[in-house]
């Protein structure tokens, strides 16, 4: 470990939390028959709907595989509806789905607050928060280095 930078070491720290912050998070949202993965593309459609699935997949973190499969059973166990507007078919939720996060989303925004409520006081989660931002908005710039 000693050759490693703090660069590294913070990514890999953050890498274990946000792991072991997902399972967490899979375990508690077992109660609403929802994985982490679902809860998050269901809110994004919330937020954004109507959206196609492009424009989802660009929101989440699922690839367009993926999200094709988990659309599918969003729909079979009818939280979503996929309407045909001529050449753009949109997603929307269902009243079951919003029924559903109208439960889950307090819940869970208090299950994961605790991670940070429960050992940072106020000024030092301003301060993650200022810092995150600042990282995730060089990330969104930054290109892959060439091969």
């Amino acid at each position: 470990m000693r050759n490693n930078t703090m660069g590294s070491l913070i990514w890999l720290r953050l890498m274990r939390f946000t792991n072991q912050s997902n399972q967490m998070s899979n375990d508690f949202l077992k109660r609403f028959d929802l994985t982490t993965a679902q809860f998050d593309v269901l809110m994004q459609i919330r937020i954004y709907q109507p959206l196609t699935q492009s424009e989802l997949a660009e929101k989440v973190t699922v690839t367009q595989g993926g999200i094709s499969r988990m659309l599918a059973r969003l729909e079979k166990e009818n939280y979503i509806v996929r309407k045909q507007d001529w050449k753009t078919k949109t997603i929307n939720l269902t009243a079951k789905a919003e029924a559903i996060l109208d439960q889950a989303m307090p819940e869970q925004l208090a299950f994961q607050t605790s991670f940070f409520d429960d050992v940072l006081d106020e000024e030092e989660q301003k301060t993650l928060y200022k810092l995150m931002t600042r990282v995730h908005k060089y990330s969104q710039k930054r290109e892959l280095p060439s091969e």
